[in-house]
């Protein structure tokens, strides 16, 4: 567990008996697959990490339509926006897997920003990161198509989740096909095309809620 929080923003900038410190005043919360920790419009007044499995945010349409914004692993950070602005959530968190998280409350955070300005730089930087592949998103979507939406979704999550294989790069990213459009903002259909048409030129192999990434490169210059 000390590994995967190191690489949370959260406490990279923390020596050991900082972190420690800080772990200790957060709260473990287990999620089974499909259980949603939060609610869009939900008062939110706490960040999380996640320990293990992964968790979606997403929101959804008043006629039902839903769009996923991310899928987080372990090691990363969600939540935070409301430690600087508590206010109603803007965003569902769903489990896609059975998930450990550690939770942080406002009050008990409050003293750690004050105190360590290290610690409140850290997590703006989470924040501007976060919008600046909100900004990439949107842009993504006026000007890819989405074939190349689907190569760059694919190779984001290879980065993150993809373990080496005998073929290429194995990722479990525990997506359905619905939840894999919904992610780069297109119909199942056309994403099923998209993904249809690179397995037939060898560029991957689909699996079920995984896929193995055959040729990177190729995959690279398509999502430009």
């Amino acid at each position: 567990m000390d590994d995967v929080l190191q690489r949370a923003p959260l406490f990279a900038a923390l020596e050991d008996e900082d972190a420690a410190e800080l772990r200790a005043s957060m709260t473990e919360v287990g999620l089974e697959r499909g259980d949603s920790l939060f609610h869009e419009g939900d008062p939110g007044d706490r960040l999380y990490v996640v320990i293990e499995g992964k968790i979606k945010l997403h929101r959804s349409s008043n006629d039902g339509r839903e769009n996923m914004l991310a899928v987080l692993g372990p090691g990363e950070m969600f939540g935070e926006l409301s430690l600087f602005d508590p206010g109603p959530r803007t965003a569902t968190a769903t489990a896609l897997t059975d998930v450990r998280l550690l939770g942080l409350g406002h009050s008990d955070l409050q003293p750690w920003l004050t105190g360590r300005p290290k610690v409140a730089a850290a997590l703006l930087r989470a924040i501007a990161r976060r919008l600046r592949r909100t900004n990439e998103s949107l842009g993504d979507l006026v000007f890819s198509d989405v074939p190349g939406r689907v190569a760059k979704a694919l190779l984001d999550l290879s980065r993150r989740f993809g373990v080496p294989a005998d073929e290429g790069i194995h990722v479990a990213h525990d997506l359905t096909q619905e939840e894999l459009a919904q992610l780069v903002g297109a119909s199942r259909e056309t994403v099923n095309k998209a993904l249809a048409d690179f397995a037939s030129r060898g560029w991957l192999r689909l699996e079920a809620r995984a896929v193995v990434l055959m040729d990177v490169e190729r995959l690279s210059r398509r999502s430009r």
